[in-house]
């Protein structure tokens, strides 16, 4: 295996062993809704309950379920629970829409009563994620004796890691690429573009890949070299050709063999008829 193709190989799976170990959070789509999970069975006997979900030392919601029935819901951002969570145990949060945020965003659900007020009975660890768009990869005009590319892609969230590979294997030169991430200040997600500019070949193949760990996805786009297609193409028709004109040889030679044996039969059974003509019609020499 080359070593550039091991190295890559070795930091994605660094990258992704780093992901792993750290404390597991739920994904949000941005744009979509979710539901923050907790369930507290321990809690439906009760009457009177009152609860708080806060967003880190935030409130984003109170809840309180009276003796008689009735259920008052106090919330910002549209987030609800369910009304009969006492009942089912089910106090997740449902989150309307999600927001691009940066980092890990904790939620946790409170008991509000006197005496209460120490351990939250829920923490839920949310990570906001967005796919970016298949990157689009363009061979620019050279600039000297180096190719141009770049690499755009758009729409995702958080910053992606970007790569490139030439040949499928091997990674570009230190200092040959540019890559610049930025925010769209409306939606907050980021645009990526990214440049390598580097003495290759116009044979050679190059990769551009966008990595979103926290979506799991990996989107490659590759630039194929200028001189790899037609090659190939005419190798192959060659190679028709050649066949075309073997096999044409080839059957030249045995409807030639053919003809051959049947004139070889003809003559053999022409002597053999005059043999036998021969027997039946002796000549007697006149002394």
């Amino acid at each position: 295996m080359p070593v550039a193709l091991w190295r890559t190989g070795l930091l994605l799976s660094f990258l992704t062993l780093c992901v792993c170990l750290e404390e597991e959070c739920v994904i949000g789509i941005v744009g979509q809704s979710i539901s923050l999970p907790c369930f507290y069975p321990e809690l439906s006997p009760f009457v009177n309950i009152s609860i708080e979900w806060r967003r880190d030392d935030e409130v984003v919601l109170r809840s309180v379920w009276k003796e008689d029935g009735n259920v008052e819901i106090c919330s910002i951002n549209r987030v609800t629970v369910s009304r009969d969570a006492p009942v089912t145990g089910n106090f997740s949060l449902k989150v309307p829409t999600v927001d691009p945020k940066e980092g890990k965003i904790y939620y946790n659900l409170f008991i509000i009563s006197p005496g209460n007020q120490s351990a939250p009975l829920c923490t839920v660890c949310l990570r906001t994620a967005a796919s970016f768009s298949s990157p689009l990869l363009q061979r620019e005009a050279a600039q000297g004796d180096k190719t141009v590319f770049l690499c755009h892609s758009s729409g995702g969230f958080p910053k992606p890691a970007v790569y490139w590979l030439i040949n499928d294997t091997q990674t570009p030169p230190e200092g040959s690429v540019t890559t610049l991430t930025a925010s769209l200040p409306d939606s907050r997600l980021y645009n990526v573009t990214s440049h390598l500019t580097a003495n290759i070949s116009k044979e050679s193949s190059v990769s551009c890949v966008i990595e979103n760990l926290f979506m799991k996805e990996t989107l490659s786009s590759t630039s194929y070299g200028e001189k790899g297609v037609p090659v190939a193409t005419r190798a192959s028709e060659a190679m028709w050709v050649f066949s075309t004109a073997l096999c044409v040889v080839v059957g030249v030679m045995v409807l030639a063999g053919v003809v051959y044996q049947i004139h070889l039969d003809r003559i053999s059974k022409k002597k053999k008829k005059q043999y036998q003509h021969r027997g039946r019609h002796p000549r007697f020499n006149i002394l």
